[in-house]
């Protein structure tokens, strides 16, 4: 069954939020190093973070107001504790400013004219609306956590996207570079595509290099996959 829509995982499948959040606070440390390191740590609180709205333990908050807070936490293990409300907002909004892989801007492109294309991701709608503008992305819809009002990989977020596409699961594809993701919509009943990123989390990465599941189409990038489906249509 050909996809009617492809909803894209955006963090890590599209942009290179390391190297980007790492270049735009390496003014305010001493090295490189340090910068990789401050955006080490502050991913490092994402998950735990989204965990909390997942389990219950908090009502749901969006991605922006989770990152403030992690922000929060790490900037005294810098020395950026001095660092007042509008510079925090700024370092917060770096989320909003990740610049896509090579392959992304055109690939999409060739992808949209294929299908629905689907931000399917857990950056609230703002924060989304900031990744598209700056990375010139081509999307038709916003869809993920806070539209559906839960964070992947909780079973509603996907399904929910779809109910509002108003395709049945099976005619939705999710793309990511991350097996987890994947896992939990072709539970849902969704199409899958990986991509893989070895790089998104730096040269040291051990984690989703190799597609670990039955996917529906593992493809190298964008481009690759625009190709896949046009032969799978054909």
């Amino acid at each position: 069954m050909q996809a009617k829509a492809l909803l894209f995982d955006t963090f890590g499948t599209l942009t290179d939020w390391r190297s980007s959040i790492a270049r735009q606070i390496r003014p305010r440390l001493p090295d490189e190093a340090t910068a990789f390191r401050f955006t080490d740590e502050w991913r490092a609180l994402y998950q735990p973070a989204m965990e909390e709205v997942r389990s219950g333990r908090r009502p749901f908050a969006p991605l922006d107001v989770l990152h403030r807070e992690n922000l929060d936490r790490i900037l005294p293990d810098f020395g950026l504790e001095h660092l007042g409300k509008a510079e925090r907002a700024d370092i917060t909004r770096f989320w909003h400013r990740l610049d896509p892989w090579p392959d992304v801007r055109e690939g999409l492109l060739a992808l949209r004219d294929q299908a629905i294309t689907v931000v399917h991701s857990n950056a609230n709608v703002a924060l989304a609306v900031g990744l598209i503008r700056f990375g010139r992305l081509s999307f038709d819809a916003i869809l993920g956590a806070e539209v559906t009002g839960h964070y992947k990989p909780q079973p509603e977020c996907y399904l929910r996207a779809c109910a509002l596409l108003a395709l049945p699961p099976g005619e939705c594809m999710m793309v990511a570079a991350h097996n987890d993701d994947l896992e939990a919509a072709q539970g849902c009943g969704l199409q899958t595509a990986f991509i893989p990123r070895p790089l998104e989390h730096g040269p040291g990465q051990t984690k989703d290099l190799k597609p670990e599941g039955d996917w529906t189409i593992v493809a190298e990038d964008t481009d690759d996959l625009a190709r896949k489906l046009r032969e799978r249509a054909t």
